[in-house]
């Protein structure tokens, strides 16, 4: 069996992307039942030395949209600076990048297969194939932000389970 880009690449953002705002949807229902006040979610941290949950959201959409832009372009980056850090705002960027992604054609994606790309953080470059990027970077990034938004809400009340991280599967049909 073989596997393509497009496949690991954007079905696999689709699939995490989609359970994130799953869960945001279910913590909104928390929040309905005075579980959680979704407000104070948005600084919540895990330990100290952890980023809050609402850069957990932003990091799910940086490194699904963001990451694809990147591969598209040769180029990745650390996010630009999210000024509204509001709860409507992580849905919205949650949407945009599920928009983005069901849009992609899947040669356009597969034709990136063996490119060159940076990944760029300041004055350090670190290169990359395509498939280097997805596999060794972006995709554990993604899976870590998720993990990490799925278990913050978790241990503030809001019953999740781990079909709500795996999301929707890709069976076979």
């Amino acid at each position: 069996m073989s596997i393509n880009l497009y496949d690991a690449s954007v079905l696999s953002y689709l699939q995490t992307v989609k359970a994130v705002s799953k869960t945001l949807k279910l913590a909104e229902e928390a929040a309905a039942d005075n579980i959680l006040d979704l407000e104070s979610t948005l600084d919540f941290q895990l330990r100290d030395n952890m980023l809050p949950f609402s850069f957990q959201v932003i990091s799910v959409w940086h490194h699904s949209l963001g990451a694809l832009k990147g591969m598209k372009a040769g180029l990745f980056e650390p996010p630009p600076k999210v000024t509204d850090l509001s709860w409507s705002k992580l849905k919205e960027l949650l949407k945009e990048a599920e928009d983005y992604l069901v849009e992609q054609d899947p040669d356009t994606i597969n034709a990136l297969m063996g490119k060159d790309m940076v990944f760029r953080v300041g004055q350090r470059e670190m290169p990359f194939t395509t498939e280097g990027f997805l596999l060794s970077f972006s995709l554990p990034n993604v899976h870590f932000h998720a993990a990490t938004t799925y278990a913050i809400l978790r241990h503030l009340g809001v019953t999740l389970g781990k079909l709500d991280y795996l999301g929707d599967m890709r069976f076979n049909s």
